[in-house]
């Protein structure tokens, strides 16, 4: 069904203006809500005569749940950062942030110019309740009414949106961080715009690292540099959060060095798989299968996708180019994870290189015997890897930076595995 359908369907079901309807409707759907959640938003924000009335209900912040209808809030502005979204072909510029008083935080956006700052007390009225990623988030718009209080509030939550990397989530709008460019390159894509020029690497402060894309280049982030940069947010990008950099978003050069750990946080399979993704995480665990795909494989010349019997997903019939790679199943105990090694790790495992590889599958005849040779030297055995996990619905997959075999004696280790289980 067209947008205009549903949105003439909404309308003569609710009673109001069909072209009001339209464009709240292409608002959420603009801002990545799926359509049936945002019809029925929509219905909760003009009432569909269900629940007798479609007034807002005054709550605290921790009573308002995903379906919830419009809520009358008083609440502290913990952030507010701006951004711009493509709307009906149009640039729009929305604050985003988070609210806060005694019982919680809530993200909200604002889809109006109501001049949130920072530190503010506001009684805001008629605020639209919607679901992102499972949690209420409130929508401020031209229905809404907000005003200053002067009654102060006391919440156990900082103001300004500071933040380190380790604490940034999937979803973080208006966020403060101060870090070291670790790697920095310049890549030109197809934008929305057409072929745009961004930036893109790595950061790192103390407590980790993460990737970033930064929409609107800047020449104080380049490789080696600190800065501090204020009015970022998180998205996630191939299973793992991301910063984003916008226009909006102020960068300032520091002139002290922002020290990086060296370390990365050491987790159970388990734990990890079940956070949904992080970038750098070190992994133990006994190598109990070598997976098909695994050894001497070929590879599209245009896409470096593994290729079949001379066939690319994308580019179809190909000659494939030779490279190597291991997809090593490891398990703790607590959940199960596939480790990917790259070409250098896998020569490291295998004991030779590709050229190495290539002479034994011709002798063999057959180039699996390089897979059988790297499930021979691994498997049973237990490693430590380091690397970038991401989590989809086809599994867990750690792309490996580094893979150690632990060579502790397998029964302290056990040992010390009881005793975390007793603790």
């Amino acid at each position: 069904m067209e947008l205009d359908s549903h949105a003439e369907e909404l309308a003569s079901d609710l009673g109001v203006d069909n072209e009001e309807v339209k464009a709240d409707l292409q608002n959420l759907v603009e801002y990545s809500v799926p359509i049936d959640e945002a019809k029925q938003s929509l219905r909760r924000k003009y009432g569909d005569g269900s629940t007798g009335s479609s007034g807002p209900t005054t709550k605290s912040i921790g009573e308002i749940t995903p379906e919830g209808s419009n809520v009358s809030v008083t609440a502290v502005v913990l952030s507010a950062g701006e951004r711009s979204i493509r709307y009906q072909g149009d640039d729009h510029v929305i604050v985003e942030g988070e609210l806060a008083d005694e019982t919680g935080r809530i993200d909200y956006t604002a889809w109006e110019d109501f001049g949130l700052e920072p530190g503010e007390t506001l009684t805001i009225g008629n605020a639209g309740v919607r679901e992102w990623d499972g949690q209420p988030e409130l929508n401020l718009g031209e229905h809404s009414a907000i005003s200053v209080t002067d009654d102060s509030l006391d919440v156990p939550y900082e103001v300004g949106g500071e933040s380190t990397l380790a604490a940034l989530e999937t979803g973080d709008r208006a966020r403060s961080v101060e870090v070291t460019v670790l790697e920095c390159e310049t890549r030109t894509i197809d934008g929305r715009d057409g072929e745009t020029e961004i930036l893109s690497g790595v950061f790192g402060d103390e407590s980790g690292r993460l990737p970033f894309t930064c929409w609107d280049p800047r020449s104080e982030i380049e490789t080696d540099a600190s800065v501090r940069l204020e009015n970022v947010y998180v998205r996630e990008f191939r299973g793992v959060p991301e910063v984003n950099v916008s226009e909006y978003s102020s960068v300032e050069t520091l002139d002290r060095e922002i020290d990086v750990g060296t370390d990365a946080p050491s987790l159970g399979i388990g734990e990890a798989v079940d956070s949904g993704g992080i970038y750098d995480v070190e992994l133990t665990g006994t190598v109990i299968e070598v997976r098909d795909g695994s050894g001497l494989i070929q590879r599209c010349p245009e896409c470096r996708r593994v290729i079949q019997k001379g066939q690319c997903r994308t580019h179809g019939e190909v000659d494939g180019e030779d490279d190597l790679r291991v997809k090593a199943i490891l398990d703790d105990g607590t959940g199960t994870v596939t480790a990917v090694l790259d070409d250098e790790l896998t020569e490291a495992v295998y004991g030779g290189d590709l050229d190495d590889a290539r002479d034994a599958a011709r002798e063999a005849m057959d180039q699996s015997v390089v897979a059988d040779t790297i499930r021979e030297r691994i498997v049973g055995r237990t490693y430590r890897v380091r690397g970038h996990l991401s989590v989809d619905e086809y599994g867990a997959n750690l792309d490996a930076t580094t893979f150690e075999e632990v060579s502790e004696d397998p029964t302290d280790r056990a040992s010390a595995f009881l005793e975390e289980v007793d603790a």
